[in-house]
């Protein structure tokens, strides 16, 4: 049961994928369904939202600024820097358990996240770490749960170095219970995941691929292990590409693949508006 005060939550966050469990997933899942039919109208209205994301940041900062707007309620940004101060956590976040309804922060540490949410009397909701970035996976396992029988049955193999994208499905494989498979070089496996070594091999018999950029000392490396349509079509029928943004044409794909129909990673993206949207609903509300 989730504590209400003025109908806001107290002390449910979303930190880890792993902190929802798959009956909340499809909860989100409900509401991101009734808000594209218009429902929710206005219900963050009197509502502030904190959210800590850096100058680089574009979809994720993007659809959770336009998702606030489109709900009435109001945003107020911050680098994640505000954050790295001598004031002791716990007093910062004292003084914003006053005055906001939620914080929404991108920020490299995990470990400030935890920090942050063990003081918090609002939903904590985790824009990306180091480590992980589950309201990615929740947008791209929507995405997904639109477009196959059931997602949870489908062959997915990640393509890349270990990093937080890779974390990440690997995250979602624990709490949706999908088969994940890692292709890469020797020297670059994440631990827990069956890995192959072999990018022809790799594809074969997967259903969803995904890919993270390559990290620059690792490049010549990964040379051997670039998506290209020629590899996709060893894939199984209609597998589609979802490489996570910003991707790299020429290193982890090829161009010609990026345009072929395999590649779903636009479309994939018009769903974190909603998702994100649903998040917010859902942790503040629910």
């Amino acid at each position: 049961m989730i504590r209400q005060q003025d109908g806001v939550s107290k002390n449910k966050h979303i930190i880890r994928l792993t902190d929802c469990t798959m009956d909340e997933v499809q909860e989100i899942f409900k509401i991101a369904d009734k808000l594209q039919q218009g429902e929710y109208q206005n219900i963050l209205s009197g509502k502030t939202i904190v959210l800590f994301f850096p100058e680089s940041s574009i979809r994720t900062r993007v659809a959770f600024e336009r998702g606030i707007y489109l709900l009435g309620g109001q945003s107020i940004l911050f680098p994640p820097e505000t954050l790295d101060k001598k004031e002791k956590i716990e007093d910062v976040v004292g003084y914003l358990n006053q005055w906001i309804d939620a914080a929404v922060i991108r920020h490299k540490d995990i470990q400030l996240l935890d920090d942050i949410a063990r003081y918090a009397e609002f939903p904590v909701i985790n824009g990306m770490t180091d480590l992980n970035h589950p309201c990615e996976m929740l947008g791209d396992l929507y995405a997904l749960s639109k477009i196959r029988a059931d997602y949870r049955k489908d062959q997915y193999l990640f393509v890349g170095a270990p990093g937080n994208i890779g974390y990440a499905w690997k995250e979602a494989a624990e709490l949706a219970g999908f088969r994940l498979r890692q292709c890469c070089p020797k020297g670059y496996e994440i631990g827990g995941l069956e890995v192959i070594h072999d990018i022809q091999e790799g594809v074969k018999g997967a259903d969803i691929i995904c890919s993270d950029s390559i990290p620059k000392a690792a490049r010549q490396d990964f040379a051997d292990f670039q998506i290209t349509g020629e590899i996709m079509g060893l894939a199984n029928h209609h597998a589609v590409l979802n490489p996570c943004p910003p991707f790299y044409r020429g290193e982890e794909v090829s161009d010609e693949v990026i345009g072929s129909d395999a590649f779903v990673g636009y479309e994939f993206k018009k769903s974190l508006l909603e998702i994100q949207q649903a998040i917010l609903i859902h942790h503040m509300f629910q």
